[in-house]
């Protein structure tokens, strides 16, 4: 007689989105061997966007749409929010997993800690700053650690976080996917056409701690003929601005909105490198950077700073810079600019290094894997 389907419930604030966080989940339609529930909040804040979570009808597993108890906690929403229904929800499923795409000290893990019961919980952890949080939180983080049986965790740090606050079980790394049926390249990839100036490119929000001041202090200091373009919206906005038209590039720094990711993605198409300098502040240091496998996935090649998980996103599809130095950047775009087969060697790495670790299948993989150790069943 063949063993039942591990029965799994997944819970992500991040699936409000199916073209977003949803799409993971989706390898699991052709595994036999699990049964996959997702719980995502019926709404959802966010950088002051509200979201609608779109319907279910999910491939790969039932989605579950409950709502939420303080919803309009503002940025903490994050780490106070606790769904209706969830117990029932848990009772009915009789779950061997719960797997837990939130941190450690989030009112959602204590929720699912205490109506766990006999399923083994399964933390997926970003965090990868190490610092005391404040009542109550530390104390839940403490507690959610000790009856946790896998981590999955997003970087080293992160794990190091995890670990000095308690931890002490197996840890598996987990990245995030790319969805290569919009993030992919264009059929000349890596054309070794010269061009007569190079794009440089940044997708995100614009904010100070994102170094993008780095980039146009680099451009001032080299000779090669070089243009900016950004995607994204921000405080910071305004005094890139300022500090472009104080160094006499204002005709070479392009700003424009958000797009959707179709937009972004020939956005990025359009670059000849993409730019993520982070700059490593107390209370900031760059979790995974998932503009990197973006920009990967559709050819186009990185230049990171030496900051957080920067530089093992990154690998052999870019390069990398020490963090707030514009003057190494500044020889870095000269010899990027002059050496265009190079730029072609790490695009193509670039999309190896899609192809080995950040596709759906391969996220789908380690999820499996980490829920079947967890079950008693790896």
């Amino acid at each position: 007689m063949s063993e039942e389907k591990l029965r799994v419930i997944s819970i992500a604030h991040t699936g409000v989105s199916r073209a977003a966080g949803r799409l993971r989940y989706a390898p699991f339609e052709n595994r036999d061997d699990v049964d996959v529930h997702l719980v995502v909040p019926s709404r959802w804040k966010q950088f002051g966007r509200s979201m609608t979570a779109d319907p279910g009808g999910d491939p790969g597993v039932t989605t579950h749409v409950l709502p939420i108890l303080f919803p309009d906690a503002g940025p903490f929403s994050w780490y106070l929010h606790v769904y209706r229904g969830l117990g029932r929800l848990i009772r009915e499923t009789r779950p061997h997993v719960i797997h837990l795409w939130e941190e450690p000290w989030s009112f959602i893990a204590l929720q699912a800690r205490l109506l766990k019961g006999d399923a083994a919980l399964v933390l997926e952890v970003d965090q990868n700053i190490l610092k005391r949080l404040p009542p109550p939180f530390e104390t839940i983080r403490g507690n959610v650690l000790a009856n946790t049986a896998h981590l999955l965790s997003r970087s080293s740090d992160a794990t190091m976080v995890a670990k000095a606050r308690g931890y002490s079980g197996p840890v598996s790394t987990i990245g995030y996917g790319v969805d290569q049926q919009v993030f992919k390249p264009m059929p000349e990839i890596g054309s070794l056409v010269e061009q007569p100036q190079l794009t440089l490119g940044y997708v995100g929000r614009l904010i100070e701690e994102k170094g993008i001041q780095d980039v146009l202090e680099a451009m001032a200091m080299t000779g090669t003929p070089v243009a900016l373009k950004l995607v994204g919206e921000g405080p910071y906005e305004a005094a890139l601005r300022q500090r472009a038209e104080r160094l006499g590039l204002t005709d070479r720094l392009t700003i424009m909105p958000w797009s959707n990711p179709e937009g972004v993605a020939t956005f990025i198409r359009s670059l000849d490198a993409l730019v993520l300098l982070t700059h490593t502040t107390p209370t900031v240091k760059e979790q995974f950077g998932r503009v990197i496998i973006e920009a990967q996935a559709c050819g186009t090649p990185v230049i990171g700073a030496r900051s957080g998980a920067i530089p093992d996103i990154v690998g052999k599809g870019g390069w990398i810079v020490p963090e707030r130095d514009p003057r190494s950047l500044a020889e870095l775009i000269a010899h990027i600019h002059a050496h265009p087969e190079e730029r072609h060697q790490k695009a193509a790495d670039g999309l190896e290094n899609i192809r080995m670790g950040f596709t759906y299948d391969a996220i789908a993989d380690q999820l499996h894997a980490a829920w079947k150790a967890a079950a008693g069943r790896g």
